[in-house]
């Protein structure tokens, strides 16, 4: 996996990180997150899902409702976000290696509200794997890296390689999440 610290403290820009990566290092990343986060599930029951765990610092200024920026997310929430998070990273990526110019979000999130089973966390994260994979097969053999953009203000520029790995350390981002959430509702189910 990507080790996304020095990123994260600015030693390194993501297109650094991800210079020299192949199309095969997408899908072999892509597969060793899912398979974390599989992992991480592995014991959990359905009550697992919706069980709101103590979150003090909850605050999601992106929430789609006003009441809803300062919940605690759910199991099913964050792999519900998770996952959306990556797949437009992933679709992005591929318009970029075609050579097509940003032209803004490429997001589809299912509702959190509707994912209330192990079993479709579980399918959401096998959903997920499948649709990465697919977008990198939209690659050219020869992906357009020279087309970037700025995914933020400060952000640096990035190319198809770079959007793809932004979407992997957003996932990155929220494994101690998952962590937390599945320890709390393990020792609420004891």
């Amino acid at each position: 996996m990507l080790d996304f610290s020095r990123v994260r403290n600015q030693e390194l820009s993501y297109s650094d990180l991800a210079s020299g990566l192949t199309i095969a290092d997408l899908r072999t990343l892509t597969d060793e997150m899912v398979d974390l986060m599989v992992a991480m599930i592995k014991d959990c029951t359905d009550a697992d899902v919706t069980f709101t765990p103590a979150d003090p610092g909850a605050n999601d200024t992106f929430a789609s409702k006003s009441d809803e920026v300062g919940i605690a997310w759910t199991l099913g929430h964050v792999i519900v976000h998770t996952t959306a998070s990556s797949e437009e990273s992933a679709f992005l990526a591929a318009e970029m290696a075609r050579g097509v110019e940003n032209h803004g979000r490429s997001r589809s999130e299912i509702p959190w509200e509707e994912v209330t089973t192990i079993a479709e966390c579980r399918e959401r994260l096998e959903e997920s794997r499948r649709m990465r994979h697919a977008s990198v097969e939209m690659w050219p053999a020869q992906p357009y890296l020279e087309t970037v953009y700025r995914p933020w203000p400060s952000a640096p520029e990035i190319n198809a390689l770079g959007r793809f790995i932004l979407g992997l350390s957003h996932d990155d981002s929220h494994v101690g999440q998952i962590e937390d959430v599945v320890r709390q509702a393990k020792a609420a189910r004891a």
